[in-house]
């Protein structure tokens, strides 16, 4: 934690009046730790800085989180995935923002769903898909820790058996997951639906897959989709910075063929194996 080091996983950092706790007033990033080393850290930060300038909330300089994310992560086993996440919160009020930074190793469920994939539906937003960028005053696209929302909706899929949902937009359009973005091929052409128009959090894997595609001979597009868009592609897939990239397996209890190209993209990403 900025001003204390690193202290032990039981000791509190966060005060009962912090704005983060009480209002959700806060931001984070998580990072994948490979090789003891967090992967894209600079996209990381960018969207981190992006995300603060949008909800006026001063940040110390990179530099600084730079340290901060060093120095927890030192003596980090290098054969062990991490996840390293970065929190920012609003703090006290009248008082200084509150800077802190964990890791613990990558969740067997997010190992498991790299292997197996997943089953998604998909879920009502009740907006259409260009509303929340029209809202001059709604801060989009921002990795908050108000997370009510995508904590409501990986309820309901536990209570409907899915591994995981899309969020629709009144309109007909699949926009994002709670926590993931969401990739398609159609034909040769490697998607990803656009943030600028939609207020979905730019996801950094998807981004990099869609910036690296043409070594796979594939193009690139950000572009809107259907669910029936996504049924008749030749894969789609859920992209994070901890699943990496995890291949959806039904729709709408739709049975997705498997993609004969989840095994190159997965090589492009240079994710771990699944295990």
């Amino acid at each position: 934690m900025l001003g204390r080091g690193v202290v032990p996983a039981g000791e509190p950092v966060l005060r009962g009046d912090d704005r983060g706790a009480l209002h959700g007033d806060g931001l984070f990033e998580t990072l994948h730790l490979r090789g003891g080393r967090p992967w894209l850290l600079d996209a990381h930060l960018a969207r981190l800085r992006a995300g603060a300038a949008a909800v006026e909330l001063p940040l110390p300089p990179d530099g600084v989180l730079v340290e901060l994310l060093d120095a927890v992560r030192a003596g980090w086993p290098a054969e062990v995935e991490g996840a390293l996440r970065l929190v920012c919160t609003r703090g006290p009020e009248g008082g200084p923002p509150t800077v802190y930074a964990t890791l613990g190793e990558v969740p067997a469920e997010a190992r498991r769903a790299r292997r197996s994939g997943v089953t998604v539906a998909t879920l009502p937003l009740g907006v259409a898909a260009a509303t929340r960028p029209a809202l001059d005053w709604l801060p989009a696209g921002i990795k908050s820790t108000s997370y009510g929302v995508s904590t409501a909706a990986r309820r309901w899929a536990a209570r409907n058996g899915v591994d995981d949902v899309l969020w629709l937009s009144t309109d007909g359009y699949v926009l994002e997951g709670p926590t993931a973005n969401v990739v398609w091929l159609a034909d040769r052409t490697l998607c990803a639906v656009p943030a600028a128009t939609t207020g979905i959090l730019p996801g950094v894997t998807a981004r990099w897959l869609l910036d690296h595609a043409g070594e796979l001979g594939l193009r690139a597009a950000e572009r809107m989709a259907t669910p029936a868009d996504l049924r008749g592609s030749a894969g789609v897939w859920l992209t994070s910075s901890l699943r990496g990239l995890t291949e959806i397996r039904t729709l709408d209890e739709t049975p997705l063929p498997r993609s004969l190209h989840t095994e190159a993209l997965r090589t492009l990403l240079a994710f771990p194996s699944p295990r």
